[in-house]
């Protein structure tokens, strides 16, 4: 992996490289702090002092640079403003044109600074993460707290990037002033919504957007998808997106999606009523739905390696093994075969595409609105997940069309079958293939000024550098010997599962294993829902539909207000365990002890795991895109793959478990499935506290 020391050389702006943090010097200084502590010639406290003034004089060189040269921008800015004031008067087209030139030169300008004070960000916060490893003290709290809250703080001008909203506004509204408005008189401050089409100040607006490093909503929505960042590509790479990006294969993907997650849970309200119309128990609903799982744990791996080379044709195999599966689920109640109808979810999980959809919008959907196809990602899921179970409680009906039986059982089969035909029409009409890149050639780096220079002028438009830092930090730690050399492979993506987990942190596996926790437990509740409300308040199907539908619609909502929110009043580690208790809590609250079961305890107990689990997934694939490895970012087995491969696992686990439980009897099953969503709730809440002050 190539040192951020160097990497921060190589992507400096040759005349500015007096002015940028002094990385090398900090960490030399952090291992010399060591050695003399550890032969005992340095006190904690004086460690402490020493480079807290360090830090001060790296931070205020960066703003006095930073402030000089915004009012450069300032004063460029200000003579455009006179000579517009003059077109004013006497309109000149050319000069008009020439005009909105110099401001888009301000502009790219002004995009090399903000490139300056990220990287420089970035290096501060490496620095203080590598500080607090190495002397196991949170220095980082203690600096930020008592230098960001101080008036005459220098550091906010470094996070907060004070004074450079000024100059993007001005940017911004000169030239939506000179951009021909057909007559309107509006200007930015009355409709702010209205799209400046210039494609500067959208690229000044992206690079803010990544400053400010502030959660949203849609943020926290891409992150929930778990659709990595990549480490910085060359400037060459910067125009494929453009090229290979096609809204309608988008939407292709995201309807996919949507369609997928609907045929996951459009049968669980009538799973246990089929199994049992077939001769088998009701618990074995928990293999009916789990048979589907099972399945994608192998299609996610196949898929994934096949998107290496073509989007359109996974797609179509996704599509035409789901309507084969879907018509042997449906046919099974006239063969009376519970083989078909687990073949039938089988061969469903065998068309999980959902490797391929997170593909398409990790390589393929331009930067600028890769975060909202991610979100929209998520929201198809959790509209999917909704669907289902309402559609399952709308197919209340029976009758024969030729000797086929079309019941409730059987339609969720028969409409989802027609659904996936209809949409292999569309995929096969409005679907555009991706040019696929040649494989890349794993090269050092050239430093060569010319091309550098590029590399920083464009380096803004790349994915976030604050993604990568996290994801190299792990990575970083060798520099602590001094060597700066390169690795040929350290960009090559991970050729097989052994070599992902082994780049696996452990506070990273802490993380999969949280993911594991909330997905059985999620899984445990929707899954055996029908079998303990129909055994405990004898629910039909419709009533099982709507509660598993108003638990689906949560998961919106609960993404708005934590990532509008709470994300912006707590840490994420600080939300992720208080999110684990919660759900450890709803798990205790429903278990059958003594009193009479209720449907107020059973819906309340519910609701608050179910939604509490939402935040803790967002939450925590939140963290796991920042600390996973830059290598898991693409490729077959990439960090997507994994986290999907321990979800689903653990769904499957979980289904098992229902099935299992089964034959202890159904007074039994509610609280033998609930224990070991307990055991492994407790399990993941320790591993969090012990890993806690890894956790960024």
């Amino acid at each position: 992996m190539v040192a951020f020391g160097k990497k921060l050389k190589d992507r400096q702006i040759e005349e500015w490289n007096g002015y940028y943090i002094n990385y090398k010097l900090m960490k030399k200084k952090v291992k010399q702090y060591v050695r003399q502590i550890e032969a005992g010639g340095l006190e904690r406290r004086y460690v402490l002092k020493d480079f807290s003034r360090m830090l001060d004089s790296q931070i205020e060189k960066i703003v006095l640079f930073l402030l000089e040269q915004q009012g450069l921008l300032a004063s460029r800015l200000d003579d455009l403003g006179k000579q517009q004031d003059a077109l004013q008067e006497e309109p000149d087209f050319a000069k008009i044109s020439d005009l909105r030139e110099a401001y888009r030169d301000v502009g790219r300008d002004l995009l090399k600074l903000l490139y300056f004070v990220e990287i420089n960000a970035i290096g501060l916060r490496k620095i203080l993460k590598k500080f607090d490893k190495r002397f196991g003290y949170r220095f980082t709290d203690y600096y930020v707290k008592t230098r960001a809250n101080h008036p005459y703080s220098q550091l906010q001008q470094v996070f907060k990037h004070v004074g450079l909203g000024a100059v993007v506004g001005a940017i911004s509204r000169n030239l939506a002033e000179l951009q021909d408005r057909q007559g309107s008189y509006l200007s930015i401050y009355d409709q702010p919504a209205l799209p400046l089409q210039d494609p500067v100040v959208d690229t000044i607006k992206a690079a803010v957007d990544r400053l400010s490093y502030s959660t949203n909503f849609l943020t926290f929505l891409g992150q929930h998808a778990l659709i990595m960042q990549e480490e910085i590509p060359a400037p060459s790479e910067e125009p494929i997106d453009d090229q290979r990006y096609h809204f309608m294969s988008l939407l292709l993907n995201l309807a996919n999606t949507f369609l997928y997650m609907i045929n996951t849970y459009i049968i669980v309200p009538t799973a246990d009523d089929y199994s049992m119309s077939l001769g088998a128990a009701a618990t074995v609903c928990g293999i009916v739905i789990g048979a589907m799982a099972v399945a994608q744990i192998f299609s996610s791996v196949y898929f994934s390696a096949w998107s290496n080379r073509s989007y359109f044709r996974p797609l179509v195999f996704s599509s035409i093994v789901l309507f084969i599966g879907n018509v042997m689920y449906a046919m099974a109640y006239d063969f009376n075969s519970i083989a078909v109808l687990l073949l039938g979810r089988l061969f469903c999980g065998l068309g999980s595409a959902r490797a391929v959809n997170r593909r398409y919008i990790s390589d393929c959907v331009p930067l600028k609105i890769r975060m909202q196809a991610s979100a929209g990602f998520v929201s198809a899921s959790a509209l999917g997940m909704a669907c289902g179970p309402a559609l399952a409680g709308l197919l209340q009906f029976k009758f024969k069309f030729y000797k086929l039986t079309i019941d409730q059982n059987t339609s969720p089969g028969w409409i989802m079958a027609f659904a996936w035909l209809i949409y292999l029409v569309w995929l096969w009409i409005s679907f555009r293939e991706p040019a696929h890149p040649t494989e890349e050639k794993h090269e050092p780096e050239s430093t060569s000024g010319p091309a550098n220079n590029d590399v920083l002028e464009k380096g803004v438009t790349q994915p976030l550098l604050i993604s990568s830092e996290a994801h190299q930090d792990e990575d970083d730690d060798p520099e602590f010997d001094g060597s700066e050399e390169t690795s040929e492979d350290s960009r090559a993506p991970i050729n097989s599962i052994g070599a992902a987990y082994r780049l696996l942190t452990p506070s990273v596996k802490v993380q999969l294993l949280i993911y594991f926790m909330l997905k059985y437990a999620m899984e445990i509740l929707l899954s055996e829902s029908s079998v303990v409300t129909t055994y405990y308040f004898n629910w039909t199907t419709g009533k099982v539909a709507i509660f598993l539908a108003c638990l689906g619609l949560t998961v919106l909502p609960v993404n708005v207000i934590v990532g509008s929110y709470i994300s912006n009043m707590f840490e994420d580690r600080q939300i992720l365990l208080v999110s684990e208790i919660v759900v450890c809590l709803g798990i205790l609250m429903s278990f059958h002890v003594i009193i009479p079961y209720s449907v107020p305890q059973y819906v309340i107990s519910g609701l608050i795991m179910f939604v509490s689990a939402e935040v803790l997934e967002g939450v925590n694939l939140s963290l796991l895109s920042r600390v996973m490895s830059s290598r898991l970012s693409r490729g077959t087995f990439n960090g997507g793959l994994l986290s999907t491969e321990a979800g689903t696992i653990a769904r499957v686990i979980a289904d098992a478990t229902i099935t299992l439980a089964g034959y202890l009897g159904e007074s039994s099953l509610l609280n033998v499935t609930l224990l070991p969503s307990l055991v492994i709730c407790v399990m993941s809440i320790v591993a969090t506290c012990f890993t806690y002050n890894t956790l960024y």
